[in-house]
């Protein structure tokens, strides 16, 4: 379909107001925070900004009909090129459709709408003693249907799990505009074995079978305690050896943080008054629950913490906690100073890889950043094995871009290679598409038979997931 027409069949849609089409304001919505879209520019042929079901439905009935690509967008904080139009098309901005809905007390629910930002639900559920487990580190912007498109996690995924673990319905509008709800149409029940699970296919799928337009969260009761455990190490292999010994001894930390050197540095030249310790690894404790338990838990792991760390402190004063965390918060921040003149990318950035070989993991890392002539900083989720790496580089250097690109493809493939994945969190997207068939071998089929059935003209989201030879 024409441009022109698409625009003025959208606008007769939605009216005027829902509808974005100057090239300028365009430029937008063509990147996210990925390096991808740092190096490239996506535009979109037009920006909708639906508020309800119905006017999804009815934008999603006109691309149908006129095989025109979709892409569903959040806040845009994405690291894949997940919310970006690689195909051109509507991009369909939901940002704006940030409606709690209900906070249902009683069944320990609530019915929000997918532009509900994160941490402005925790917020609402405070007023009733609730709230939403997972906590990514972009909680301020972030919203939650796009964590639930990507099954975002977190800091505390250690005790508390992904997004795909509270989510108990979902209302989704097919390519075709059809609706749906999964989970049960009336239900508000907790649990249930009904049907095939269908609420589980659509979180995590990237915008690339529907769009999410209402999500049935469970949540839980917020914990009254909480205290923070610092460990320092000389050695990088004791700091997930300490982690192993905490969860032999019965605890499950809310979350578990690791710096290594290359971290700490960083942390460091950025601001120097937080002043940690120089070391090979830091790790960072967190527990939660009731403030009786959170004592004996902290007072136990920095008692296994001290049989390996050369410093351990516990706290539980709010504003030790805060300067303690302090240098876990900046550090993402702070990778560029470890180079005057480079600036961090996010590429490679979300490895996981199994508890034992962490260690394994951050000295090849190291080394890989050496093999490149690329300097890397570490961080990460040490408690699931999620490592977070921070390339740090000059983007105006077409041959350093082309040694982060090698450097990247490196960590990825490493990662597949130690028995982990390419992705602990923040989704495939388009940068992460070509390792598909690496990662997850002849089930690559069954996935991409599962979007010809929902998606059979393939306009939603195209070129994410599986790559875009065969959308």
């Amino acid at each position: 379909m024409d441009r022109t027409l698409l625009i003025q069949e959208l606008e007769k849609k939605l009216g005027q107001e829902k509808v974005i089409s100057d090239k300028v304001d365009l430029m937008y919505y063509s990147y996210d925070s990925s390096f991808h879209a740092r190096l490239n520019r996506f535009m979109p042929d037009v920006v909708v900004t639906p508020r309800s079901t119905e006017e999804v439905s009815e934008v999603m009935k006109l691309a149908y009909t006129h095989n025109i690509p979709v892409t569903p967008r959040g806040a845009g904080t994405g690291e894949t090129c997940g919310s970006v139009a690689i195909q051109g098309g509507i991009v369909m901005d939901l940002s704006p459709w940030d409606t709690i809905e209900e906070v249902d007390v009683a069944n320990m629910q609530v019915f929000v709408r997918p532009g509900v930002i994160h941490a402005k639900l925790n917020q609402r559920l405070a007023e009733n003693g609730m709230f939403f487990p997972p906590d990514p580190g972009s909680s301020l912007m972030c919203t939650i249907g796009g964590m639930v498109a990507n099954n975002a996690s977190g800091l505390r995924a250690v005790k508390y799990g992904c997004t795909e673990q509270y989510i108990l319905g979902l209302e989704v509008v097919l390519p075709n505009g059809e609706i749906i709800i999964t989970g049960g149409m009336q239900s508000r029940a907790v649990k249930s074995v009904s049907g095939l699970n269908l609420t589980k296919l659509f979180v995590g799928s990237e915008g690339i079978l529907g769009v999410i337009t209402q999500i049935r969260l469970r949540v839980w009761p917020k914990p009254k305690g909480r205290g923070i455990v610092m460990a320092v190490y000389p050695s990088l292999d004791d700091a997930p050896a300490s982690v192993l010994e905490v969860y032999k001894a019965g605890i499950l930390p809310s979350g578990i943080e690791i710096l290594d050197q290359s971290a700490i540095q960083a942390v460091n030249m950025y601001r120097a008054e937080i002043n940690l310790p120089n070391a090979e690894a830091i790790l960072l404790f967190e527990v939660d629950g009731n403030p009786a338990s959170v004592e004996w838990e902290g007072l136990k792991i920095k008692e296994i913490a001290s049989q390996r760390a050369t410093q351990v402190e516990w706290a539980t004063d709010p504003k030790r906690m805060a300067d303690l965390w302090e240098g876990r918060s900046v550090v993402a921040t702070a990778a560029a100073r470890v180079r005057p003149d480079g600036s961090r990318v996010f590429a490679g950035e979300d490895i996981s890889v199994p508890l034992s070989k962490v260690a394994e993991t951050l000295r090849e890392i190291r080394a890989l950043g050496k093999k490149h002539h690329i300097k890397v900083v570490n961080y990460g989720h040490i408690g699931d094995g999620n490592v977070h790496t921070a390339p740090v580089i000059d983007p105006e250097q077409p041959q350093e871009v082309e040694a982060a690109q090698r450097l990247v493809d490196d960590i990825h493939r490493l990662a597949v290679r130690l028995g982990g994945t390419t992705t602990g969190e923040h989704g495939v997207g388009a940068v992460r598409a070509m390792y598909a068939e690496l990662e997850h071998g002849a089930a690559v089929k069954i996935m991409r038979s599962i979007k010809q059935t929902l998606d059979p003209k393939g306009i939603m989201n195209p070129g994410k997931v599986f790559g875009p030879e065969e959308e």
